[in-house]
């Protein structure tokens, strides 16, 4: 009793920390929802090993014997370092450098609870973040005006059901309470705003070139959404699964300010602080996975996700007047991510994973900013389980993303913010843990 209440106020204190985030998966997507790490998260919609398939096939919870709770976390440093190959300094301003290494580490926890109503019928519990992002550069860096802090944070709550149709097949539904927080910050040129408004006169009435200042937008929303999951057995040591999340529509309401706007400029209405909307929808996924224990020592398992990122055309934020304070193109294309895995059982405690997988980016070359320097990634990941006891297991995995260079040639010229032309370096580094606890 007294480990159940343990891992129940675990779970608790994960579902306070879940809006930490650090993207992973494609653009700002985090797949860090399981054990599955070591396989790259192959199988996800059709593994069902322990409670976190509530994430990936809400079906698989039909798999599990009794009641289990799961607690883990995943800590992720990301790099994404800019190199300069011709970048146009912002009009009026001191160029600056390159902005550092833009990535930083955090840790995305996540906690699932699975227990037995009926034998065929099942009820779950999972606490995640399935979006997160957090780029941040030196505040003087050539780019600044464009973008210096980029923040993305959720927590997603996702009550579930599955229920035992047959011998061979399942079904799964769930619902999904999201929130979601965001922070945009990046530097304003008054000098070449005051330039522009009113030439010489005002410029030199704001104190010459090299005047600048601070914009941050914040905002937040929740929303709903569901899951979907079919698990099929179709001989019997391999399975297949379906799975799908729906999108969700957010309008997040939130705030501008200015900092150190200069005294002839403070009359300007695009300088004003007040409240401004975002409306942002974040993207549905459908998986189909396979798993086949070949024989008592090798596991096999596959799987291909699709990810509708092309609903994210631009990001607009408007003043509640309708004034619009930024408005960016994104034109993001759908994605798909392939994986591949395998596990092998050494004994009835220890066992092996490793994994593979291909992540396309959303982000069109012509279309890169610097608050999304995404690129096309490779996964390459290991891992292992130990079972403590018969009741307990605990999971560990190390993943290290590949990332292709992404060129960026973002032309801002037209606000001031400079042309940003050059390239970015990109890698990510996964430790994840997690343990798992049946009664």
């Amino acid at each position: 009793m007294r480990l159940k209440q343990t891992l129940l106020g675990i779970s608790v204190a994960s579902a306070l920390l879940a809006m930490s985030g650090n993207a992973s998966a494609s653009a700002f997507a985090l797949i860090e929802q399981s054990s599955g790490t070591g396989n790259a998260y192959a199988g996800g919609a059709a593994a069902a090993e322990d409670a976190s398939t509530i994430f990936f096939n809400p079906a698989g919870m039909s798999r599990l014997n009794g009641n289990q709770v799961t607690v883990a976390g995943s800590f992720i440093q990301p790099s994404a370092k800019f190199r300069d190959t011709g970048s146009t300094g912002a009009a009026l301003q001191t160029a600056g450098g390159n902005g550092g290494d833009a990535g930083s580490l955090a840790l995305v926890p996540n906690t699932y609870i699975v227990t037995e109503i009926q034998p065929v019928l099942r009820f779950g519990l999972g606490i995640n973040a399935p979006f997160g992002l957090q780029t941040k550069y030196d505040p003087t860096w050539i780019g600044r005006f464009q973008a210096i802090t980029s923040k993305i944070q959720t927590i997603n709550l996702n009550p579930s059901l599955a229920y035992q149709m047959s011998d061979t097949v399942s079904l799964g539904i769930g619902l999904n309470y999201q929130h979601i927080s965001g922070e945009l910050s990046s530097a304003v040129n008054y000098s070449a705003a005051a330039f522009s408004a009113g030439g010489g006169a005002l410029l030199t009435a704001v104190g010459g070139p090299g005047v600048e200042g601070i914009t941050t937008m914040t905002g937040n929303d929740s929303a709903w959404g569901y899951n979907l999951g079919v698990l099929i057995d179709v001989m019997p040591n391999a399975r297949i699964g379906l799975s799908y999340r729906s999108k969700l529509k957010y309008n997040l309401k939130g705030t501008v300010s200015f900092t150190s706007v200069p005294t002839a400029l403070a009359a300007s209405p695009t300088l004003q602080n007040g409240d401004v909307n975002l409306p942002i929808t974040m993207p549905d996924t459908f998986s189909i996975s396979g798993f086949h224990q070949l024989n008592d020592k090798w596991d096999m398992m596959a799987d291909a996700t699709w990810t509708g990122w092309s609903k994210l055309q631009q990001l607009v934020v408007t003043r509640t007047n309708g004034a619009v304070v930024q408005n960016i193109p994104e034109n993001w294309k759908d994605t798909w991510r392939v994986a591949v895995g395998s596990t092998y059982h050494y004994n009835e405690q220890w066992l092996s994973r490793i994994g593979l997988a291909y992540d396309q980016t959303p982000v069109p070359d012509a279309y890169r900013t610097a608050r999304i320097p995404d690129s096309n990634r490779t996964w390459v990941t290991f891992g292992g389980q130990y079972k403590v006891s018969v009741a307990s297991k605990v999971d560990f995995a190390y993943a290290h993303l590949f990332m292709k260079d992404a060129p960026i040639a973002n032309n801002q010229a037209a606000t001031g913010a400079g042309i940003l032309v050059g390239s970015y370096s990109n890698s990510v580094d996964i430790l994840s843990v997690q343990y798992a606890y049946s009664f």
